[in-house]
């Protein structure tokens, strides 16, 4: 079944998200959709079906694919591509953001891939949860 176009206000109320967030941020990406040619009054119209893709893409971030229980360093985590940087956990750490080293021998601080996948989990999504 073809889904009708959408404005990027009708976009944001499906998908939960402001629609400043959608209009000044999502529709300036690179790989946005072109609107659709058509027009509802003055508003340009987007396909639901690219849309969802783009999301799917960019957007939403996907659970990291670590091993539970093997040591990772900051490094070894942005490596692995879970979506944060050595940096980020070392700040979002002195922050109290970050859970404590599971392992710090040598003075390395490693973290279980299970501590560093719940982390990751707990940190602020792109996509709102229903009820919060």
């Amino acid at each position: 079944m073809v889904r009708p176009p959408e404005t990027v206000a009708e976009l944001a109320a499906r998908l939960g998200r402001p629609p400043t967030t959608v209009s000044k941020t999502w529709t300036r990406h690179p790989a946005w959709p072109a609107p659709l040619e058509q027009r509802r009054g003055r508003w340009r119209l987007y396909d639901p079906d690219a849309v969802d893709q783009f999301v799917r893409d960019h957007i939403d971030r996907q659970a990291p694919a670590l091993e539970p229980r093997r040591l990772y360093t900051a490094r070894e985590l942005e490596a692995a591509g879970v979506g944060v940087t050595a940096g980020t956990i070392r700040a979002d750490r002195t922050r109290g953001r970050w859970p404590a080293p599971d392992n710090t021998d040598g003075g390395v601080n490693r973290w279980l891939g299970a501590t560093a996948t719940e982390a990751i989990a707990a940190r602020r999504s792109y996509r709102r949860t229903p009820g919060k």
